[in-house]
């Protein structure tokens, strides 16, 4: 048998997620003598009758042929309820709407739902939304295409600007797409529905696309057996009154009955429990009102949303699989390594901690994504012990020490040993903006780091002492020299072209102000400490610089250096083995 594709909804905040339910869900109760409607915890059903009622005329002329039995949105809009909508492997959630304004196009948060679908890679299509803000454009509640014929010229060429800005956008990102009813390959082309979940208008096109994709492209994934032992995932864990805390879980396999034994993930391992009572809300109830509306059920089928009041479930671990038990030693080994896998356990890298498991699984899928390591991840407030791994992490690679913290708190101890221990912590809750802040502050780091190794090399320098210029014998020598090729600065050893050294270049002077180097063709006064004029500095003699030998191999690799300063790199390098061999 079929189940019901599991759809959820993501999208930039005010762009109409909540909208689209809303208007998903009073467009199927205007039609409830079709069917019953019925909204579980979390989630809201519309049965297929529903859908036909509401979408058959497009079904039809859209070739599409359905008999699964029905929709199942999950009713909690946003990114967080998808990536708690995991199983090993992916997202439990069939299909995606993208929901983006048409009048604003992809914004952060967009690109964010964009980037975790496509680490779960979840098929999606995308609710331009906001059509009745259009100019001149007259919205209608029903099917965008019958409403088509009622609009201005105006208002049909602005429609067209902003779906094919979106197509543009959607282009750079690696997708080809195209408003739905232009699509000539659902399989590789995203279709675009033009909606206004305000009105209403859109709502019958989205539904035909949602039902005729899943039943001609996933048929096979949605096909299952009542006979297999429930298996579901944790949307949530809240404390309700009279029931104390309950998990609100997704079922997507299987039946689950009043008495079952199960097994669900916790923070610290895995907890077995017996369901004491399942609950849905009430037909046709609002999530808001449901929580107080609830009625007592013997079974839930997948796929299907459902609260679960049972013992011990203080520390049940939102993200986490449950199921009810066939094999307890293979259910718990299963559970186990599903959690290990969704965390990551790398030797160096950020330390990622989170609100959810199925947070910190999207944000690391996302961080490898980028090419960013990941040492450890973790559910729960950043702790003192999260600190001292990002020390560790410093002491082999400065890059990436740092603490991403998703949706959680940082504790005061923490706060104060990573200010001591100059750890950064970037704290906050759009991962998209995270994940900014945090490549920013890389790539600052990186130019820091880049800044201070170049500020240690020796650059390759030739320098010849000006006849005439002499201004102080000795204590420290202070002569005037000519850049001939490369640069001088303060802190480099003079050598003789014997390869002998002279002393430290302690100050340059230009112009009588004191300069930190010179460049090429530079006439400036140099003092060398340990130099003598007349002993081991003679007016009219050519000078460089000394370079360590360690130090030969990183100068090509991390200075820009033209092929003159090559050239003169090579000729130091055999003064200075030349030199070595002389005296050995």
């Amino acid at each position: 048998m079929l189940r019901k594709p599991i759809i959820s909804v993501l999208g930039h905040v005010d762009h109409g997620k909540t909208l689209f339910l809303d208007s998903v869900r009073g467009s199927t109760v205007a039609e409830r003598e079709a069917g019953r409607i019925t909204q579980h915890i979390g989630a809201t059903e519309v049965p297929l009758d529903v859908v036909k009622k509401l979408s058959g005329k497009l079904l039809e002329k859209f070739g599409f042929s359905v008999t699964i039995p029905g929709l199942l949105f999950i009713d909690t809009p946003g990114h967080e309820a998808f990536t708690n909508l995991r199983k090993r492997g992916g997202s439990i959630a069939d299909l995606a709407v993208l929901i983006i304004d048409i009048t604003q196009g992809i914004q952060p948060q967009t690109d964010e739902a964009i980037e975790i679908l496509k680490s779960f890679k979840t098929p999606f299509i995308v609710g331009a939304n906001k059509i009745d803000k259009l100019n001149e454009w007259n919205s209608q509640k029903g099917s965008f295409l019958e409403n088509l014929s009622r609009q201005s010229s105006v208002a049909l060429h602005e429609l067209d600007e902003k779906i094919y800005a979106l197509v543009g956008e959607l282009f750079k990102r690696g997708f080809s797409s195209e408003r739905f009813d232009k699509c000539t390959d659902f399989t590789k082309q995203i279709p675009i529905i033009p909606l206004s979940a305000l009105k209403g208008e859109g709502i019958p096109e989205a539904l035909m696309l949602l039902a005729g994709l899943s039943q001609r492209y996933l048929k096979g994934k949605l096909e299952i057996s009542n006979e297999e032992k429930a298996k579901g995932t944790i949307l949530e864990v809240r404390e309700e009154r009279g029931l104390g805390v309950t998990v609100d879980v997704i079922l997507y396999e299987g039946v689950l009955k009043n008495g079952d034994e199960i097994l669900l993930g916790a923070k610290n391992g895995v907890i077995k429990t017996k369901v004491r009572a399942l609950f849905k809300p009430k037909p046709l109830a609002e999530m808001r009102e449901a929580r107080q509306r609830f009625e007592k059920v013997e079974r839930a089928s997948a796929a299907c949303g459902v609260k679960i009041a049972a013992p011990m479930l203080e520390n049940a671990l939102a993200g986490a699989p449950l199921c009810a038990i066939s094999s307890e030693k293979k259910d718990r080994e299963e559970i186990e390594r599903e959690i290990e896998e969704a965390k990551r356990q790398g030797k160096t890298g950020l330390i990622v901690k989170a609100d959810t498991l199925g947070s910190i699984e999207a944000i690391a899928r996302m961080l490898e994504s980028r090419k960013i390591n990941v040492k450890k991840t973790g559910v729960g407030n950043v702790s003192k012990k999260d600190v001292s791994e990002a020390v560790a992490v410093k002491e082999k690679n400065p890059l990436e020490a740092a603490i991403i913290a998703f949706n959680v708190s940082v504790d005061g101890v923490a706060l104060e040993e990573a200010k001591k221990k100059e750890i950064k912590i970037f704290s906050g809750k759009v991962i998209y903006s995270l994940m900014e802040e945090f490549e920013e502050w890389q790539n600052k780091k990186r130019e820091a780091l880049k800044r201070a190794k170049l500020a240690r090399l020796v650059f390759p320098a030739k320098f010849k002492v000006l006849k005439g210029f002499v201004f102080r014998r000795s204590n420290p020598a202070v002569v005037g020299v000519k850049v001939i090729e490369g640069r001088i600065r303060k802190g480099i050893i003079a050598m003789k072209e014997s390869g002998k050294l002279i002393g430290e270049i302690e100050s340059i002077q230009s112009k009588n102000k004191e300069v930190a180097t010179a460049e090429k063709e530079s006439e400036v006064a140099i003092s060398i400490k340990k130099g003598v004029v007349g002993r081991n500095i003679k007016e009219g003699e050519t000078l460089y610089s000394f370079i360590p030998k360690e130090q030969f191999f990183e100068i090509i690799n991390s200075m820009e250096i033209d092929d003159n300063e090559k050239e003169l790199l090579e000729q130091i390098k055999k003064i200075e083995e030349t030199s070595k061999e002389v005296s050995e």
